[in-house]
């Protein structure tokens, strides 16, 4: 296999390290790295010393150098990452909103209180899509609900005396 080698215009040069400094100030080190590997290429680097210096796959480093040279700079900007699709659409959660608004006791529990695995369940029943309780805290809270916390009150004391106590 014959080594990839890189020889643009100076002002080509100039441009890639521009980029580089920009992305670096922008955060954004991925793109900064692949920028710095096309660079090191051009100085004559082969991409197992780019892959050691960037601490970087060789593998990597060869798709980087082959992406630039097929496409150009473009191709080694930061493209949108989709990650992981969502679970409950934008309807199917204002119908969960509608239901925890509505209460539990509405929905068929004895508790007065939703909890994240009461929610889990409603979600799983409605819906079929089964959530962790740790997730279910986290979309209420992108619902905008609120976590409740019951506070212990003893039922029968006296007011008075518990501040004397305290004191």
């Amino acid at each position: 296999m014959q080594a990839r080698i890189f020889d643009f215009h100076h002002s080509t040069g100039k441009k890639l390290g521009r980029l580089k400094k920009e992305s670096e100030q922008d955060g954004e080190y991925r793109v900064a790295k692949r920028l710095h590997a096309v660079l090191l290429c051009r100085d004559g680097r082969s991409s197992g010393e780019i892959s050691t210096l960037l601490q970087a796959p060789r593998s990597k480093v060869s798709e980087w150098l082959r992406l630039y040279e097929t496409q150009g700079y473009e191709a080694l900007l930061e493209g949108h990452r989709s990650g992981r699709p969502r679970g409950l659409s934008e309807e199917q959660e204002v119908q969960l909103s509608d239901l925890i608004e509505s209460g539990p006791t509405a929905y068929g529990f004895l508790g007065g209180v939703w909890t994240a695995p009461m929610v889990a369940r409603v979600i799983e029943t409605e819906f079929g899509i089964a959530y962790h309780p740790g997730h279910v805290c986290r979309l209420l809270h992108q619902l905008e609900f609120s976590i409740q916390r019951p506070r212990r009150i003893l039922a029968k004391a006296d007011p008075g005396k518990q501040n004397r106590w305290r004191r």
